[in-house]
């Protein structure tokens, strides 16, 4: 039987698959990943009963985490940031700290916190404190418009927003929904002033809301998060068990307004050990959060660095150059980070720097074969790529020995996870035949948080929007099942023709899709950017190229008959392809 996921939906998924993903062999199964990577390990007696007390608070969510790491490792650095540096037992502090700020001006459990931050200490404090007191976690993408940010904050009733100064404008003017905290002031960065930092080039979004006449403006009555620390009575009590709270994640909204997503805490260590079984992680290294952390994917790296004790490296901006004098510095074991990040690090990335790095570890989007080579000459075998989406987390692993065979392999499914690719009646599709890609594991989400087209299920599994197929024992995506193109009665998957056309070396950047088409009903249209200017002639040229390179490995339907020249590609704050902001073709590119 299949349905379209409800609000009863989560519960009967977890019935369904408790006996294959929740077994006690499983969990057992799952201590050995823990084991590997340190996490797991011998302590104190001291500490061991302060790691059973936290448990026992709060469970495994962050909160949990952070009181072990420091009951275990009070002295280790836990962060590296735009602000210098804290320990573990100091960040553990300063989060008891905020909780019991934010108890005190009357934040109850279910009462939603909002964070509207980059990468910075003032995040993972908000996140902590979340646990500690039993509320929701609303993230907010600091790429989105005023409109879309002022939708999701009407949408989701705050209780309190802690926003970094830099994102006030995006809020309407007058803003008073709800107390607001100022998570990072201009010149709380080292080595700036207020006046310097608040001179910095700002985001479109935000140049776009500042051109508004109804944008805010910081109100005196919004205190900053160093002053709220600072003047929090010490006597002030929390809950000692709270509930375990939700954190509402939005989706990347590339094709409409995003939507949230219920997110559950870990019900255990299950899910970190899934990404460890495949991700062989090291416990107290340095970690380089570059991904963004509203998104799932840095939202869940921020778990398991927690976990391994790591010290956390941060920067709110990503720059390469930045980027790379920082990785020279801490020289981090593993990096976290979505493709096109890693792309522009790769192109600053100097020649013979060797700064240790073990685990590569991306996500977000596909990511293009010839990053995957680049990823290797410059750090050896170290790129690991997680297929998963918002809703379900992760699906598949890719580890460097798949993607030096299968360059554009999504993977296997990790420890705990189910991985299936069925046809139109929900049949498993044999070997290389493309199908709907359905997944299940411990961390899928709970629902929407408003109305609009549902994720399907079948069987306690999730589908993810996407087709891919089996090949060697890996799974390839072939695309999102909304993007396959009928042209001339084939089923063209604009991913396969992308990846072929990335390969050729004057290419930079490249987008396949569907466009209309007189004579074919819908034909494939590349937007393109390439390495250097290139004359007409040479774009002619170019595509002539690109036609015979891509006819050799497949269809005729699969060549472009459609060009676009662009000099980048418009992407959101997590480095997805805006689509519908590409600019359309012009009937004279056709071929």
């Amino acid at each position: 039987m299949t349905d379209t996921f409800s609000p009863a939906g989560p519960a009967g998924i977890k019935e369904k698959l408790s006996h294959t993903l929740g077994s006690a062999g499983t969990l057992a199964l799952g201590t050995l990943p823990l084991m590997r990577s340190g996490v797991l390990g011998s302590m104190t007696p001291v500490a061991a009963a302060k790691a059973l007390g936290s448990m026992y608070q709060w469970e495994f969510q962050p909160a949990s985490l952070l009181a072990i790491g420091a009951a275990r490792d009070p002295f280790h650095t836990a962060i590296i940031d735009d602000r210098g540096s804290m320990t573990y037992q100091e960040l553990h502090n300063q989060v008891n700290q905020l909780a019991k700020a934010l108890f005190r001006i009357g934040i109850r459990e279910r009462d939603r916190i909002g964070v509207l931050t980059r990468n910075h200490r003032g995040f993972i404090m908000a996140l902590c404190a979340h646990g500690r007191l039993g509320t929701d976690l609303v993230l907010f993408n600091t790429g989105a418009s005023a409109e879309q940010t002022r939708a999701v904050a009407r949408e989701n009733k705050l209780d309190v927003l802690f926003i970094d100064e830099e994102f006030i404008p995006l809020l309407p003017k007058g803003f008073d929904d709800c107390p607001v905290i100022v998570a990072h002031e201009f010149g709380d960065t080292i080595g700036l002033t207020r006046e310097a930092e608040e001179a910095l080039p700002a985001d479109s979004n935000i140049r776009d809301a500042l051109e508004m006449e109804d944008h805010a403006t910081r109100s005196e009555d919004w205190p900053s998060l160093s002053l709220v620390l600072r003047t929090t009575p010490a006597e002030q009590t929390i809950p000692s068990r709270p509930r375990r709270g939700r954190t509402i994640i939005l989706t990347s909204g590339t094709t409409g307004t995003p939507r949230g997503t219920r997110r559950p805490e870990p019900p255990s260590y299950l899910p970190a050990s899934s990404i460890m079984s495949r991700i062989p992680l090291k416990a107290r290294r340095p970690f380089y959060l570059a991904a963004p952390m509203f998104h799932t994917w840095g939202f869940a790296n921020i778990q398991l660095a927690l976990a391994l004790r790591s010290t956390m490296v941060m920067q709110r901006k990503f720059r390469p150059e930045d980027a790379v004098q920082l990785i020279e510095a801490n020289r981090p074991y593993a990096i976290a980070i979505v493709p096109t990040m890693l792309r522009r690090l790769l192109e600053a990335v100097p020649e013979g720097m060797d700064p240790g790095t073990k685990v590569i570890a991306a996500s977000g989007e596909p990511i293009p074969p010839q990053i995957v080579e680049k990823t290797f000459e410059k750090f050896g075998p170290a790129l690991y790529n997680l297929y998963g989406s918002t809703e379900v987390s992760w699906a598949t692993i890719a580890n460097p020995d798949d993607l030096q065979r299968h360059p554009n392999t999504a993977g296997k499914p990790p420890m705990a996870t189910v991985v299936k690719v069925l046809d139109e009646d929900f049949r498993e599709c044999p070997d290389g035949e493309v199908g709907r890609i359905f997944v299940a594991n411990n961390m899928m989400f709970e629902g929407y948080t408003r109305p609009g087209k549902d994720k399907e299920t079948h069987e306690g599994m999730i589908a993810t929007g996407d087709l891919g197929y089996w090949e060697d024992g890996l799974l390839f995506v072939s695309g999102r099942s909304d993007d396959m193109v009928v042209s001339g009665g084939e089923n063209v998957y604009p991913t396969d023709t992308e990846h072929i056309i990335g390969t050729l070396p004057e290419i930079l950047e490249v987008c396949v899709q569907g466009v209309p088409d007189d004579e074919f009903g819908q034909a494939l249209c590349a937007w393109i950017v390439t390495k250097e200017e290139l004359s007409a002639a040479d774009k002619q040229k170019l595509q002539e190229e690109i036609k015979a390179t891509v006819s050799k490995q497949l269809a005729r339907f699969s060549v472009p008959r459609h060009f676009v020249y662009v000099d980048s590609l418009p992407r959101n704050a997590v480095g997805k392809v805006v689509r519908r902001e590409l600019p359309r073709p012009k009937s004279a590119a056709a071929a």
